[in-house]
């Protein structure tokens, strides 16, 4: 199940553990990423808390936790070549991976028909 928000993240859902990055809009929005930061394993977070940071060319912008969870896994590759986000933002390129604190919580995120309306 793909979900997204209206901060431009985007979660797959595997279980009660969702993947998290963002989306391809937004990397054309932020342009070639320099540099960034993610949350440390174990971390947890509240809907909309600030949980990984990036920079480009333009500007830096941090990137939100979608829902309430803890980080189960961080995506070390995109900090080592942040790059990999440009060229694939919604696959190789994710940040982290969370273990949601209630799964129900992701039927309140867009659906990719409604996130394509949002950008459009």
């Amino acid at each position: 199940m793909l979900k997204f928000t209206e901060e431009h993240e985007w979660l797959k859902l595997e279980g009660d553990v969702a993947t998290v990055g963002i989306t391809a809009h937004a990397t054309e929005q932020l342009g070639d990423l320099v540099f960034v930061e993610l949350p440390e394993v174990g971390a947890t977070f509240e809907k909309n808390g600030e949980a990984a940071t990036v920079e480009s060319v333009k500007a830096a912008s941090d990137v939100y936790c979608p829902l309430a969870g803890e980080i189960v896994e961080i995506n070390q590759a995109i900090v080592d070549d942040p790059s990999v986000v440009n060229s694939d933002p919604q696959g190789a390129g994710w940040f982290f991976k969370l273990k949601l604190a209630d799964v129900a919580d992701i039927e309140g995120l867009l659906d990719e028909a409604a996130y394509k309306d949002l950008i459009a």
